[in-house]
């Protein structure tokens, strides 16, 4: 019973919280790189506020592996179902699902740098909101392989996750108490988020 409670004791909050933690980060951006509706910027950038404020060493490290692997895990997974899609007569839900958050327009412009810059194109796609999907449909259209497209997938999910890693960095920064660095850090990726809706509403207006 002693060595039960000194055991129990030694557990720290920071472990406990390290235990579910990450876990949960890395089911909640692999569910939102398959179903793109989970705000997974936020999501990592609040993570990074918890890690910042943390004591234990690498958090920071843990929260970027495990933020980064699901990212590419899903984006591969997705593409490799709509790559089924594709070669189905039927299509699929997936490839549909893809489709339909890929307006006519951005995909135009997708398939056009997509032709241009090759690779460079997947990393600024993850980086841009709603621009992954367009630039994953395009290389879909162009047929290319899981392989070419996971490898210029990777260097796209580390530069994201580094991106709103370091958004979560600056609000953890910036206020002593986690909970405000995470209400910062996820208000400033929403307006992110709503810059591009924002600027078409704007253009179409003109």
């Amino acid at each position: 019973m002693t060595v039960l409670a000194a055991a129990t004791t030694t557990v720290s909050p920071e472990s406990t919280q390290q235990a579910f933690g990450y876990p949960t980060l890395f089911l909640l951006v692999l569910v939102g790189a398959l179903v793109p509706v989970v705000p997974t910027g936020a999501l990592v950038s609040s993570a990074a506020v918890v890690a910042f404020h943390q004591t234990a060493p690498f958090s920071l490290a843990l929260v970027f592996v495990t933020a980064s692997t699901a990212a590419f895990l899903g984006d591969v997974t997705l593409y490799w179902l709509g790559r089924r899609g594709m070669g189905s007569k039927n299509g699929s839900r997936w490839l549909e699902a893809i489709r339909s958050r890929a307006p006519e327009e951005r995909l135009a412009q997708a398939q056009e740098k997509l032709a241009e810059h090759g690779v460079a194109v997947l990393v600024l796609s993850r980086l841009v909101p709603a621009g992954r999907l367009p630039v994953m449909l395009a290389c879909l259209l162009a047929k290319w392989s899981l392989r070419r497209f996971a490898r210029g997938n990777l260097p796209a999910c580390l530069a994201w996750a580094v991106t709103y890693q370091l958004i979560g960095i600056l609000g953890g920064s910036l206020f002593d108490e986690p909970w405000e660095g995470v209400v910062a850090a996820v208000g400033l990726t929403l307006l992110i988020s709503a810059v591009p809706s924002v600027w078409k509403r704007v253009r179409s207006d003109k």
